[in-house]
């Protein structure tokens, strides 16, 4: 059984940049390119092999009430396709400064994790639904801070224009599948606090001259998509 979380454990404010990796990525086989296309894709949400998540529950840390929520995990199908990602503004109350996927809580109005995953995506990236090719989606994910998360995987044609939502997203940027896809960019990190250990997957990009450091949630679950691709 999990341990009641007190209502003043929080954890502290700190910058997973300026913490060691626990050793080197994983020996494992990247994603092969021939599934990353489209087609490949449709196949494999369309005929779902047997697998096991490796992440699903995060050790909690927020005293809050769960709260069901979804994500977008939105392919952009260029040449070579990317992931589009956001970084959170630093006022939001979870999660701020973040690399996270368009998304957030549920409305008791919205139809499936689809619907939400895709009203908050238009609402925090300005990303039309006429564009967007549900796939399907991967199993939930509960985050520390609470979040029951259902991640809805989607092929997105190259948008025109996205506007970021200055009051929930800094910057949008995409980095490319096959890197996400590559285990060898999955590395671990640690953190203890008030006794309770606690480790995740960081994804660091070099786009250009930023480091897009993706870890947490996020990293938690692109791991997952990687361990359903691969399975």
């Amino acid at each position: 059984m999990q341990k009641p979380v007190s209502p003043d454990y929080v954890l502290p404010h700190f910058d997973p940049r300026s913490l060691p990796f626990l050793g080197a990525g994983e020996p494992l086989p990247p994603v092969a390119a021939l599934a990353q296309t489209p087609e490949a894709l449709r196949e494999r949400f369309a005929r779902p092999p047997v697998w096991t998540p490796e992440i699903q529950r995060e050790p909690r840390y927020a005293a809050r009430d769960a709260a069901h929520a979804a994500v977008l995990v939105p392919i952009v199908l260029r040449e070579q396709p990317t992931v589009l990602l956001t970084e959170r503004t630093r006022s939001l109350a979870t999660h701020s400064g973040q690399v996270a996927f368009p998304g957030g809580r549920s409305d008791p109005e919205d139809a499936d994790a689809a619907a939400t995953a895709l009203r908050e995506a238009h609402e925090e990236v300005g990303l039309e639904c006429d564009g967007v090719e549900v796939l399907g989606t991967l199993p939930v994910y509960v985050t520390g801070s609470s979040f029951i998360v259902t991640p809805v995987v989607a092929l997105v044609q190259p948008p025109a224009q996205l506007r970021a939502n200055p009051a929930e997203v800094a910057q949008i940027f995409e980095v490319p599948l096959r890197f996400l896809l590559d285990p060898a960019h999955h590395r671990r990190q640690s953190l203890t606090w008030r006794g309770q250990r606690r480790e995740w997957y960081a994804m660091p990009y070099q786009d250009g001259p930023s480091e897009r450091f993706i870890w947490g949630a996020t990293a938690g679950m692109l791991r997952n998509f990687y361990r359903f691709m691969a399975a």
